[in-house]
């Protein structure tokens, strides 16, 4: 059977991006003196790296007519994505998040109700870039935010998947606070049901559906999708498809930051997936694009070069297995098969 592939073109990513706060240096917000300012949304994230990788991709969102708005829509144009059909709203602000660090981990504080970004809603799937796509990426996130953003992205997902104009890709990205009234497990598993990709941790799964959840549980409880991605923390990914099961080990690297580590990985694999790459090639570029991300404190660092992103797809299972992040790559040996 021939593996299903999204076909090439435009991406488009939508949700709310932010301007964050962190302390700098790191260290707990009520003895910071100083705040770092800078941007934070998954969508956007994946957008980015997308973008590095040379797939054409537009984020599409809304933001507030104020400075903080300014700045967001800078900082993700500067990485190459196309923000021309982002909004202004007069009315509501961009939305604001603030880390507080602690040896226990980051806690995020959200200032983001009524936001600019919460009023999206369905009609922006009528219009441009949406209506010329090739795939359509979203979260768990947006749903999360408003009722209208429940709406849009229902409607994106409605319908069966050969019927759609574009393929849609959506990481499930359960964020706790963000759905105090419990109603997460069921409507990210109806909504994640119908996506033709889906990314989501073993561990994110088991906080939703249930301790103990495996990845064949998680595939009886998700039948929908064309391909099911698995991130198993720092061991490894899995991909799941109508023509197999491609498991890949994570690189191993020294970790500054986890956070937007799974918005690379998802922008790496899809990367590969749109030029027609195997899974094996996907979820390594998953893997090294996810790197980039776990060694910034920031949600978005630069990739290694193109000849170094190549020669470690190219090297056999033992040598990726062995790679420590910083090496220099033995020569590529992988087979022509799964190339």
């Amino acid at each position: 059977m021939t593996a299903w592939r999204p076909a090439a073109g435009r991406v488009v990513c939508v949700g709310e991006t932010m301007a964050a706060l962190s302390p700098d240096p790191a260290r707990p917000l009520a003895d910071a003196d100083r705040l770092r300012l800078s941007v934070a949304g998954a969508e956007s994230n994946v957008a980015m790296y997308l973008a590095d990788h040379g797939i054409p991709v537009s984020w599409l969102s809304a933001l507030g007519a104020d400075p903080l708005g300014d700045k967001v829509r800078a900082a993700v144009a500067a990485a190459g994505v196309d923000v021309t059909h982002v909004r202004t709203d007069p009315h509501r602000p961009t939305g604001l998040l603030v880390k507080n660090p602690a040896p226990t981990g980051t806690r995020v504080h959200y200032y983001r109700s009524g936001s600019a970004a919460s009023a999206l809603g369905p009609d922006l799937l009528d219009r441009e870039p949406v209506r010329g796509a090739a795939l359509l990426h979203l979260t768990g996130i947006t749903p999360a935010l408003s009722p209208s953003c429940r709406d849009l992205v229902a409607r994106a997902l409605a319908g069966a998947g050969a019927a759609r104009p574009y393929a849609v890709s959506f990481d499930v990205n359960h964020r706790a606070a963000l759905w105090p009234d419990g109603t997460a497990p069921d409507v990210l598993r109806t909504l994640a049901d119908r996506a033709d990709i889906v990314f989501v941790g073993l561990d994110e799964a088991q906080e939703i559906w249930g301790p103990g959840l495996t990845l064949p549980d998680l595939r009886r409880l998700l039948p929908g999708p064309r391909i099911l991605v698995v991130r198993d923390g720092a061991r490894a990914a899995t991909a799941v498809s109508r023509s197999g099961t491609c498991t890949v080990a994570a690189l191993r690297t020294t970790v500054v930051e986890p956070v937007g580590a799974g918005d690379a990985f998802a922008a790496g694999f899809l990367a590969c997936l749109l030029r027609g790459g195997s899974m094996t090639r996907a979820l390594r570029l998953g893997h090294i694009t996810a790197v980039s991300a776990l060694k910034v404190t920031g949600d978005h660092g630069p990739l290694p070069d193109g000849g170094h992103i190549e020669r470690l797809l190219g090297l056999s299972p033992e040598d990726w297995e062995r790679y420590e992040d910083g090496a220099a790559p033995p020569p590529s040996r992988l087979p022509d098969a799964v190339r």
